[in-house]
């Protein structure tokens, strides 16, 4: 017979949410109770294992002088004490539930605090953990108040009956694993600590417990119906819109609505016999009707990101500012939703989504992705034991969060499998709050929800679901979908977005998504600039798979960010530039045109000769208007002509400056001109070199030397790329890993034959064959060299040679130039890096960067920095002309070197520019977590010419 011993951390492996805290309720701030904050500097000491010490440090009279210090919110990890661990889906311990390991770092926190002397002497008091991974227990003045689990989920504790003036001793004992761990497998990072807001609070006689304002709105009558439902008596005033009103009674006026196009708040109070609770609501009904999930009467279209809390020095510990400033980027970046995977944020985002106007999927606090590795087995999502804690998680979302106009859609949580713990929030939820809608993506029968909800499908099923064609259950069929997370965002992409978002607006039931997802999870560090997964030493982890943001760890915009601003812009600007007459369509979902204004401009060469503003009518949603442009700038010169029409802020608003630009294209007038270099001269040998024009070959290899008193290196054939993270793919999808497949045929060593030095009447020609080491397959390429003297054409012939399977990474040249090249002018796609399948935010015109300014700093460094559709570039003294235009590419390491690295620390410039110069590229795709790369961007190995005309630059 064998037993196991009952011990004082039992609770650890519990299965129950905890004990001894009180019932969920709203989030809100007092107008006049007391509060104390009691962040800052806490005693800290740090423990291998939860019952390595006795509780004996919560006592009062404690000497914690010898412990360290860490700052609270915070992680101890990210402190200095005990390492960070990343996995995806993996649990980073033995699956066991809801058993954890012996090995379970334990922080002792201890704080000692003083009453203000102002601190009331009636009444009660509550202290309230808005966010501790991932079990605590917590004592005051030496008294075990209770414990708890639900990391990202308020707990609050009555605690007025132990209070003392002063020397209050409050001690909080938090575990790294726990059974919650279990339902906390949520694709971060595992950090442990006290990392959100430790808040004292007053609670006077009669004060307001929990209230639940209810705000609808007549879409027909232009009426909203106020509602404050209190647990204790009150009044509810609203002066804006003259209510004074018992709480519980509702109240019908004229009012504007909210949405997140036209965030309008109210601010109101309801007071009671002792505490006056500001209000802030906004009215706006929220309902699945005619198979679409409308707001106010009107289908929505989610522009969405999923986000994670994440700061990189500071983890999840996110201050108000950090948030702020996510708000304000989604704005800028024409972001209308957040998807808070998979867990509710702290409380004071939403309080800015209200304000500023995002819709909002609140996701539970449940994640269970790991029970993926026994096929769902044992998964607390279908085993009784735990719903409890699975319907204490779903209450304390709910009652923290349900005041907020911004929270449209409740989500059940993320990858936690199917089962009756589900069923059974769902039922709640449905029964507390009916006034929203329920989402849950591992739901393909939408038993439990009132949406269908897919993860990274590609564009054909998204399409068959847009016609009603992907089969499902009858309730299914009827449903909208939201696509809950696509176009990955790790490293170089996502490719593809504009696809997917042509698809949205041609069926009404795909009501967009949400791109997973909002910023890389980089951890600052002075060894790599940021560190991912494996960078700590960790047993199990996923690598760089933690960075895949719209945003850098440092929060600054992607080139995937500046793309998906272009896919989702809120106005449609399309026409045919040679006729004069643009059309403008209105893209929002509820504002009018007024908060706008239209500017043209109009280029010859990629320079503005000409600009103005264009009158636009305050279209109404869904409008269009047909514009005439101007006449256009007589301009004597030839070459290419273009319009670029621009819609931008006619006002300084809450989120943007005046001017500052929501959308743009760009009409094409006339096509500009090939460069054509007549052959004045034909190449002159000598001993050993070769002369043509302004150049000097090698006399041996016809390799070209100089042109004009440029040195330079190559150029010769290149097609390969330091794989991006979507090339090199993720094992799970069925698509082709090409980046893999590339490295396996060789592409990244090829070798080049030289069979032909040939000098002509007018051309030098060197014939080559370009093949990795033990295949078949070749690139027979001609290089042919002609001059006027002045200039110098190199046209290249490419002819593939057995049987090529795979696309190729790229094709072009590539050339090495005087590491003292910095400076880049071009005409062509900028400012940012742009791929066959990445370039609507490529605007055409003439730019100025450095080489270093090229770079894209991807977290993980591979393939990046192309601008696409140049046209002509300077760089180091040369002119290069493309016929037809080119992607280019400069850095100041090899691309074997970028292929090489592992961070950017890696990256050392060397005495050598490397510039490519594309005829193709490969596109991007979405592969590290989606579909690979549509078919019509796919680079096929097929017979391809192209040319440059390189001159150098005097002066």
């Amino acid at each position: 017979m064998s037993f196991r011993t009952t011990t004082a951390t039992d609770y650890v492996e519990d299965v129950s949410p905890g004990s001894g805290a009180l019932a969920p309720r709203s989030w809100y701030a007092s107008s006049d109770a007391k509060s104390l904050s009691l962040n800052g500097h806490w005693r800290f000491r740090l423990s291998a294992t939860a019952d390595a010490e006795d509780d004996s440090f919560a006592a009062e009279g404690f000497d914690a002088d010898a412990w360290t210090e860490v700052s609270v919110p915070g992680h101890w990890v990210l402190q200095g004490h005990g390492a960070p661990i990343y996995t995806n889906q993996r649990y980073p311990f033995p699956v066991d539930p809801p058993r954890v390991p012996t090995e379970n770092p334990t922080g002792d926190h201890l704080r000692v605090f003083d009453l203000p002397g102002d601190w009331p002497s009636g009444g009660g008091s509550v202290l309230r953990f808005d966010g501790v991974e991932s079990c605590a227990r917590v004592w005051l003045n030496g008294t075990d108040i209770g414990e708890f689990k639900g990391s990202r989920l308020p707990h609050e504790f009555a605690v007025g009956h132990l209070l003392k003036p002063s020397g209050n001793v409050l001690a909080v004992r938090v575990h790294q694993w726990s059974a919650g761990s279990y339902l906390e497998d949520q694709d971060q990072w595992w950090l442990p600590g006290i990392f959100r807001d430790v808040t004292l609070l007053h609670r006077p006689v009669g004060s307001a417990l929990d209230f639940f304002v209810h705000a609808s709105y007549d879409h027909v009558a232009e009426e909203g119906t106020l509602r404050v439902d209190s647990d204790v008596d009150g009044r509810v005033t609203v002066p804006a819109l003259h209510i004074d009103v018992a709480a519980g009674e509702p109240v019908t006026v004229p009012v504007r609505p909210w949405t997140a196009e036209t965030p309008h708040l109210y601010d109101g109070e309801l007071v009671t016999e002792g505490e006056r609770v500001p209000l802030r609501f906004g009215f706006r009904t929220v309902e699945l009707a005619d198979g679409l999930i409308k707001v106010n009467g009107r289908a929505i279209l989610f522009k969405g990101v999923n986000r994670h809390e994440w700061h990189p020095e500071k983890g999840r510990a996110l201050d108000l500012e950090t948030m702020r400033e996510d708000v304000l980027l989604m704005k800028r970046h024409n972001v209308n939703a957040v998807r808070t995977s998979h867990y509710p944020p702290h409380p004071a985002f939403l309080d800015l989504c209200d304000e500023y106007g995002l819709w909002v999927i609140d996701e539970c606090d449940l994640e269970t992705h790991g029970f993926t590795e026994q096929a769902w087995r044992d998964n607390p999502a279908d085993d009784d034991r735990w719903t409890p804690a699975l319907l204490d998680r779903a209450a304390r979302m709910v009652e923290r969060d349900k005041n907020h106009p911004s929270v449209v859609v409740w989500s059940l949580g993320n990858e936690a499998g199917t089962g009756r713990g589900l069923t059974a929030m769902a039922e709640w939820i449905r029964g507390r709050d009916g006034s929203r809608l329920i989402h849950y993506e591992g739901d393909p029968n939408c038993r439990d929800t009132d949406m269908y909800s897919r993860m990274y499908v590609d564009h054909a099923e998204i399409e068959r679901i847009g016609r009603g064609l992907d089969g499902g259950s009858l309730k299914r069929r009827q449903l909208p979908f939201v696509f809950c997370e696509y176009g990955h965002a790790m490293g170089n992409g996502p490719g593809g977005l504009a696809d997917y978002q042509r698809l949205f607006a041609s069926y009404d039931r795909l009501q967009g998504g949400f791109i997973w997802e909002w910023i890389d999870h980089g951890i600052k560090d002075e060894r790599y600039g940021f560190a991912y997964g494996g960078d700590f030493g960790e047993e199990l982890h996923d690598g760089n798979f933690v960075c895949d943001g719209l945003l850098f760890p440092d929060r600054k915009p992607s080139p995937g960010l500046v793309e998906y601003t272009k896919v989702i812009e809120p106005v449609r600007i399309e026409g045919d530039g040679s006729d004069g007459t643009v059309r403008v369509t209105n893209g929002y979902d509820f504002a009018d045109l007024s908060a706008l204004a239209f500017a043209w401009s109009y280029q010859v060469d990629g320079e503005t000769v000409e600009a103005g503003t264009l009158a636009v009518p305050s279209l109404a949603p869904g409008e269009s208007a047909d514009v005439k442009l101007p006449a256009p700038p007589v301009d004597e010169r030839g070459g290419e002509r273009q319009w670029t029409v621009r819609a931008e802020l006619a006002e300084e608003t809450a989120w943007g400056p005046q001017g500052h630009v929501v959308a743009w294209a760009q009409l094409p007038v006339r096509e500009g001109v090939s460069t054509r270099v007549a052959p004045s001269g034909g190449p002159v040998p000598g001993e050993r070199l070769i002369t043509l024009g302004p150049a000097s070959f090698d006399a041996r290899t016809g390799a070209l030397k100089t042109i004009g008193g440029v040195d330079v290196t190559g150029p010769r054939l290149d097609v390969w790329r330091a794989p991006t993270d979507n090339d090199n793919g993720a094992h799970w999808q069925p698509d082709a890993r090409y980046g893999l497949l590339w490295r396996k045929l060789g592409l990244h060593r090829m070798q080049h034959r030289l069979d032909a030095v040939e000098l002509g009447e007018d051309p030098l020609t060197v014939r080559t064959r370009v093949a990795p080491a033990a295949r078949a397959v070749g690139l027979r390429t001609v290089y042919r060299w002609t001059s006027d003297g002045t200039r110098l054409k190199l046209t290249v012939s490419v002819a593939p040679e057995g049987d090529w399977t795979l696309p190729l990474p790229r094709l072009g040249i590539r050339l090495g130039l005087s590491g003292s090249a910095d400076r880049v002018r071009w005409f062509g796609g900028g400012p940012g890096e742009g791929y066959l399948d990445t370039k609507s935010a490529s605007m055409v015109a003439r730019w100025e960067s450095t080489v270093d300014e090229l770079q894209t700093p991807y977290v993980l460094p591979q393939e990046n920095g192309a601008r696409a559709d140049v046209r002509w570039a300077e760089i180091g003294g040369l002119r290069v002309e493309g016929d037809p235009s080119f992607w280019f590419t400069a850095r100041r390491w090899t691309t074997e070197q970028l292929d090489a690295a592992e961070h950017l620390t890696d990256l050392v410039a060397g005495d050598t520019v490397w510039v490519n110069l594309d005829h193709g590229q490969h596109g991007i795709g979405s592969q590290s977590c989606g579909p690979g790369v549509l078919p019509q961007y796919q680079l096929r190995a097929a017979p391809a010419e192209f040319s440059f005309v390189f001159s150098e630059i005097h002066g």
